[in-house]
């Protein structure tokens, strides 16, 4: 099913992330974790792509355990250090294989990475391009509450974000965030420059100290000082911060929901326990 069919009901929906592994004898585990994670009832779940699709089969492989377990899946794709013909591959390879929905990234610029005079992709519209002009696939794409690190300002992250909701996309997913101002600000702006697709939310439990540093490198969010003292006062207790960490990324989607927004993103870290335990927390709220 397509990813615009399900968002277009204006029911709630909460969806998933799950990364496949980074060697191959691992594949199982990962679908161990998919089979897992589809207990909780994702309305679809999303499945990440390996740098410059060293692992394009490694996604192919655990979306098709995704859709094998009655949950949608959408596929990421990078197409920074890829070719267009390794992308066309790619694309041929998920429609044989029946997945109809993609969320198109640039994706991170390597170290060192200087673009060749060949370079056919330096942004992620020109994927989108190439996803549209093919036809046949729904097409996500990812978005900054806080302001694309490459980016000199909001106004020319918001312009450059039309531009790619301009070549055919059919929704947003966020970066994640932990302060819910942000993001209405956020989805004001968008609405401002008529971007008016539908933007998912996405919320990423912290759950242990050691992502603390990688989510802020990753999203370039801040922390509002409320999630600071929960940090200062259990990030040295792996069970009190794993506890918090669920609790305050329940009562962020609570608050989200409260203010209109019915699609939530959970940036799961492939731990089922952490999406079945926000999933039980929302259990009266999704159903409402």
């Amino acid at each position: 099913m397509k990813i615009s069919e399900i968002l277009k009901n204006r029911r709630v929906t909460v969806s998933f992330e799950v990364f496949p592994p980074k060697e191959w004898d691992k594949i199982e585990n990962t679908k161990k974790t998919v089979r897992e994670m589809a207990e909780s009832k994702p309305s679809f779940m999303s499945v990440t792509y390996g740098a410059a699709g060293t692992r394009a089969g490694f996604t192919t492989e655990i979306a098709r355990e995704v859709e094998n377990n009655g949950v949608t899946a959408l596929s990421h794709l990078t197409c920074l250090t890829s070719t267009k013909d390794k992308i066309d591959s790619v694309l041929d390879e998920w429609q044989a294989s029946g997945i109809e929905n993609i969320l198109a990234l640039r994706g991170d610029i390597p170290e060192g990475f200087v673009f060749p005079d060949e370079q056919h992709f330096h942004h992620a519209c020109e994927l989108v391009k190439i996803i549209k002009e093919r036809g046949g696939f729904c097409i996500g794409g990812a978005c900054y509450p806080e302001v694309h690190p490459d980016s000199a300002s909001r106004v020319e992250d918001i312009q450059h974000l039309k531009e790619k909701v301009d070549c055919g996309l059919d929704f947003l997913t966020t970066q994640m965030f932990f302060d819910n101002e942000v993001f209405f600000r956020f989805k004001e702006n968008c609405l401002i420059k008529g971007i008016d697709i539908p933007i998912i939310a996405g919320i990423m439990p912290i759950t242990n100290a050691n992502q603390i540093k990688r989510s802020v490198e990753l999203s370039g969010c801040k922390f509002p000082k409320k999630f600071e003292k929960i940090i200062e006062r259990f990030g040295d207790n792996p069970k009190a911060m794993k506890q918090a960490g669920i609790v305050y990324a329940t009562e962020q989607i609570i608050d989200l929901m409260a203010n209109g927004q019915n699609n939530i993103h959970i940036y799961t870290m492939n731990k089922p326990d952490v999406a079945g335990s926000i999933m039980k927390g929302l259990s009266e709220i999704i159903n409402e």
